[in-house]
């Protein structure tokens, strides 16, 4: 059984802290950075397990919102909606599944809370009209509003520095970005994160960061389409390495370079960031961050739990790290 002395060792924080914040002191005064921290750690260490004053029911609700247009394409949520109906079933829980926000609504007294996945845009209102009906929900992958929902997402602002900290190791100098838009909120276009923490650190390291290249969906067509633009408009002057924001894109990006005769990894090196089942089949292999899917839903399962026997907690948005797997469009040079 975990203990609050184990969460408050590994958190770095008082025992008397982390029992406050579990026990939901309303007085406890502390940063949100603290409470997703010792809030993680208690997940992760399964305190909920053994420390519930209340059991999420046998059904939970699933708002499902992923494209169809391409199978590559909804790859991602697909494996995660298919790993979240296996970890559901391990649990010894059901899930009702709704593609449309009004449904959910509609049927909000059924549950007592729901998961989100997918990046299909929805209006603010709507948010907030599910809230005032169904206000215990975590987003997985996406966090489309932190100040309503908690969510559990993958860290991919630092899996960008560290990708570019890992070309620049191996000498690189000249790295590009292969990337698409970000989702739509309220009818306005956001930036995708990848790019913009590129763009970011490239100009902190002081490098070019004229190697841009983002625009349109995150798809194998869009990825080959940005694939034939870097090469018709950089044509022998390719950066040493690019990163590419989605496996899906990089299929694309690659069918583009093998129909131009241009040599991964010889000619220009690739990193991919998802680790899909895809990336190991293409060629070359793909050298690309594994974001861990179960992981995820795991800790948004216990997320969710907790935030049913605490609704009044402040909403938490928890990042988690990605880990490279290494295959041929990059190999690193051994430390």
């Amino acid at each position: 059984m975990t203990t609050i002395k184990e969460i408050a060792l590994e958190s770095g924080y008082s025992s008397a802290t982390v029992s406050r914040l579990l026990n939901n002191d309303p007085d406890l005064s502390i940063t949100a950075e603290t409470k997703n921290k010792i809030l993680e750690i208690a997940n992760r260490l399964g305190y909920w397990k053994n420390h519930q004053q209340k059991q999420i029911k046998p059904t939970i609700a699933l708002l499902y919102r992923a494209k169809h247009e391409e199978q590559l394409q909804d790859e991602y949520f697909t494996s995660l909606k298919h790993s979240l109906t296996e970890t559901i079933k391990e649990r010894s829980m059901k899930m009702e599944t709704f593609y449309e926000v009004d449904e959910l609504i509609n049927k909000a007294h059924l549950y007592q809370g729901f998961i989100g996945v997918g990046s299909e845009p929805i209006e603010n209102k709507k948010y907030e009209e599910l809230y005032k009906v169904l206000p215990n929900g975590v987003f997985i992958d996406t966090n489309p509003n932190p100040e309503l929902f908690d969510s559990i997402r993958p860290n991919l602002e630092l899996t960008v520095r560290k990708a570019i900290d890992l070309f620049v190791k191996n000498k690189y100098k000249k790295i590009g970005f292969i990337g698409g838009f970000g989702p739509k909120h309220d009818h306005i276009q956001e930036k995708d994160p990848r790019a913009v923490a590129f763009e970011n650190y490239i100009k902190m390291l002081q490098l070019d960061p004229s190697y841009l290249f983002v625009s349109g969906p995150f798809s194998v067509k869009n990825g080959y389409d940005l694939g034939k633009k870097v090469v018709r408009e950089l044509n022998d002057d390719l950066p040493d390495a690019f990163l590419i924001a989605s496996d899906t894109l990089s299929v694309g990006v690659l069918q583009a370079f093998n129909e131009e005769q241009i040599n991964v990894p010889d000619d220009t090196a690739i990193l991919s960031i998802n680790n899909s089942s895809v990336a190991k089949y293409v060629s070359p292999p793909l050298s690309s961050y594994n974001i861990d899917q179960h992981e995820m839903i795991e800790l948004a399962l216990d997320t969710l739990n907790h935030l049913i026997i605490n609704p009044k907690r402040a909403r938490i948005d928890v990042k988690m790290n990605t880990k490279l797997v290494t295959r041929k469009s990059f190999i690193p040079e051994p430390e």
